[in-house]
C-alpha cells in the first residue's frame, strides 16, 4: 500500500486550486502565467517607447529646416576680399571651375573631372574617405561614374566666395547628387579651395564634402541656441 506524504498532498491540492474553474480568484497566478504578462508589459513598453522615439526623430527631421540655402547661380553671388582680393573676373573664373565640374559629373568623364583638380589636391568624401592627389581622384571617380553613381547630375547652390589674396579662394556650398528633376533641398555642405596656378588656371586644391544631418542639428540647436549659427537665427 502506497503512503502518500503530507507534503505531496498539499503540492497537489495547490496545483487543483491553480487550475480548476472555480479556482479563488484571489489566489495569485501560476509562475508560467506571470511570466506571459511580464513579457507582455515589457513588448508593449518597446514598442511605447519606439514609436515615441520614432515620432520624435521624424518631428526634429521635418521641423529642421535652413533659411540660408544659398544661389544657384554662382555668378550671382557677391565674392568678398581678403588682403589683396581676387582681381577683377576672378570670381567668374572660379565659378567657370565649378561649372565644368557638374559637367563633367553629368558626362561621367573621370579625366575630365580630374583635370580641375591641383596635382595634389585633397578629397574628403561625406563619408570619410580621403583621397589625395589628382590620379587618386580621377581613378576614384571613373569607378564611381560606372557604378555608384552612374546617371546622376551635381546640384550645387553657393553660400560664399571668399578671396584669400590674388591666387586664393575658398567657396562654400551646399550641393547634392541627383537623377532627374533637381532636387529642391540638397544634402550636403561643401567646402571648395581653389588656387590659380603658373599657367594662370585655377583649379581646386582641397574639397570637403560633410552629409546634414537635419534631425541631429535641429536637436542640437533646441538642446543648445548659443549653437545656431547667426545666419540662421
Amino acid at each position: 500500500m502506497t503512503t502518500v506524504s503530507t507534503a505531496a498532498r498539499n503540492d497537489a491540492h495547490t496545483d487543483d486550486r491553480a487550475t480548476a474553474p472555480g479556482a479563488d480568484p484571489a489566489a495569485p497566478p501560476a509562475p508560467r502565467s506571470r511570466r506571459r504578462t511580464l513579457k507582455r508589459a515589457l513588448i508593449g513598453t518597446a514598442l511605447t517607447l519606439g514609436l515615441t522615439a520614432g515620432g520624435g526623430y521624424l518631428w526634429l527631421d521635418a521641423t529642421s529646416e535652413v533659411k540660408v540655402t544659398g544661389s544657384a547661380a554662382c555668378t550671382a553671388v557677391t565674392a568678398t576680399e581678403a588682403g589683396t582680393g581676387g582681381r577683377a573676373g576672378d570670381r567668374d573664373a572660379v565659378c567657370g571651375v565649378l561649372a565644368s565640374l557638374a559637367g563633367a559629373w553629368g558626362a561621367a568623364d573621370a579625366d575630365a573631372y580630374g583635370a580641375l583638380f591641383t596635382p595634389d589636391a585633397t578629397y574628403t568624401t561625406y563619408v570619410g574617405t580621403h583621397y589625395q592627389g589628382r590620379g587618386d581622384i580621377t581613378e576614384a571617380h571613373r569607378a564611381l561614374f560606372g557604378g555608384f553613381v552612374k546617371g546622376t547630375e551635381l546640384a550645387d547652390s553657393i553660400l560664399g566666395i571668399r578671396f584669400l589674396g590674388p591666387d586664393a579662394a575658398v567657396v562654400t556650398s551646399r550641393g547634392d547628387t541627383y537623377e532627374g528633376g533637381r532636387p529642391a533641398e540638397l544634402s550636403k555642405v561643401q567646402t571648395y579651395t581653389l588656387t590659380r596656378e603658373s599657367d594662370g588656371q585655377w583649379r581646386i586644391a582641397a574639397f570637403q564634402n560633410t552629409q546634414r544631418q537635419p534631425a541631429m542639428e535641429r536637436a542640437s540647436f533646441l538642446l543648445s541656441p548659443g549653437t545656431v549659427p547667426g545666419a540662421e537665427k
